[in-house]
């Protein structure tokens, strides 16, 4: 079983900053592909960005490109996402989540590729 745990949301303003990380229970999380999620109220949950094992190669949703980034930090064994420009519609709770990764094209935009879940960080951008 593995254990995942988000921090770094908040409260900013429109245009700023914002670092979520999220660390494992496993000192193997290097095999493992993890996505962000979010989701706000009363909607359903949505893919944010996912990077894979090997060569980190990563994805975005196209709301986000240009203003995130995913990335592995092995000394922490964490995976952060850096968001910059926030918008009031990045507004929601983000979820973190991690599976085993075994290879192929076209994985990690979906919730039921992922078995191992956090239990999320409040992010709020103020207009």
């Amino acid at each position: 079983q593995v254990q995942l745990v988000e921090s770094g949301g908040g409260l900013v303003q429109a245009g700023s900053s914002l670092r979520l990380s999220c660390a494992a229970s496993t000192r193997t999380f290097n095999n493992y592909a993890v996505g962000w999620f979010r989701q706000v109220q009363g909607r359903e949950r949505e893919f944010v960005a996912v990077i894979v094992p090997g060569d980190s190669s990563a994805d975005y949703t196209d709301s986000v490109k240009g203003r995130f980034t995913i990335s592995r930090n092995t000394a922490t064994n964490t995976v952060d996402l850096q968001m910059n420009s926030l918008k009031p519609e990045d507004t929601g709770i983000y979820y973190c989540a991690a599976e085993l990764y075994y290879g192929g094209g076209d994985f990690g935009r979906e919730e039921l590729d992922y078995q191992y879940w956090g239990q999320g960080t409040q992010v709020t951008v103020s207009s």
